[in-house]
């Protein structure tokens, strides 16, 4: 079984990147971003529970890590980068952190490491079970829109709600709990000491509104990119100020290789 999505050509012998949109959103979600940066081939995809892949269940991130594999190889993508926000943002970083053949390096924009006690954990464990409920229930309408009264999306605008209310209200209520409860933070586990073992390059991206992951970034060893005029959804925000972080990265690193 494979992951659905959509696929960018790209100049031969650039590294793939790989997009993982974040919860409730699909294969859409980066291509403005990738657009800014149309030399690299590009794989766009939707995660379990999600747009094209939403019949696809997953029992948590070992599933969906085997998901990625699969998928990677169905495309014989051998050498990628992962680019991820929120959600794909923890898939890719629990995928880095079992050293996978081919991976150049990891793009993580506003994803959570892990928690560090069992208090945190249980208590994540029951808000996502009262939100894996609701999106079950009720109207997805009215539930997105207590979803992004949530203290990470303070920055947003009411426009910028109304929008992402309406987007995100296409999706499939009862997979989206799935895949909620799935890869629920409260399942994750800690990824710092792994992330620092890595032997890849890692980069994590925030904006500068988004106060919460940027305490968490400094606590990882990964090189920062600051996002202006953003705040949690900074792809969504500044899409150009990514861009060209993610210019300034790839640069960089093709420069190195001989």
């Amino acid at each position: 079984m494979i992951l659905a999505g959509e696929r960018r050509v790209g100049k031969p012998g650039l590294p793939w990147l790989v997009f993982l949109h974040g919860f409730s959103g699909d294969c859409r979600e980066w291509q403005t971003v990738g657009a800014m940066v149309p030399d690299y081939p590009q794989l766009y995809l939707d995660l379990p529970g999600h747009g094209g892949s939403q019949d696809i269940a997953v029992s948590g991130f070992s599933d969906v890590s085997q998901l990625l594999t699969n998928t990677l190889l169905s495309y014989n993508i051998l050498n990628y980068w992962l680019v991820g926000y929120s959600l794909g943002g923890r898939v890719a970083m629990v995928h880095a952190c079992r050293q996978p053949k081919g991976l150049a390096g990891l793009i993580v924009e506003g994803g959570h490491p892990g928690l560090c006690d069992a208090t945190a954990r249980e208590a994540r464990a029951e808000s996502d079970r009262r939100w894996a409920q609701r999106f079950r229930d009720e109207p997805l309408p009215s539930v997105f829109r207590a979803w992004y009264q949530q203290p990470v999306f303070d920055s947003l605008t009411d426009a910028q709600r109304d929008e992402l209310i309406t987007l995100r209200s296409q999706n499939n209520g009862a997979t989206l709990a799935a895949m909620l409860q799935a890869t629920s933070l409260a399942n994750q586990p800690d990824l710092r000491a792994a992330l620092n073992a890595r032997t890849t390059p890692f980069h994590y991206v925030y904006g500068e509104r988004d106060e919460k992951f940027a305490a968490l970034a400094a606590e990882l060893n990964a090189e920062r990119h600051v996002i202006p005029n953003a705040g949690h959804n900074a792809h969504r925000d500044n899409p150009a100020a990514v861009a060209a972080s993610l210019a300034q990265i790839l640069r960089f690193r093709i420069k190195d290789i001989p």
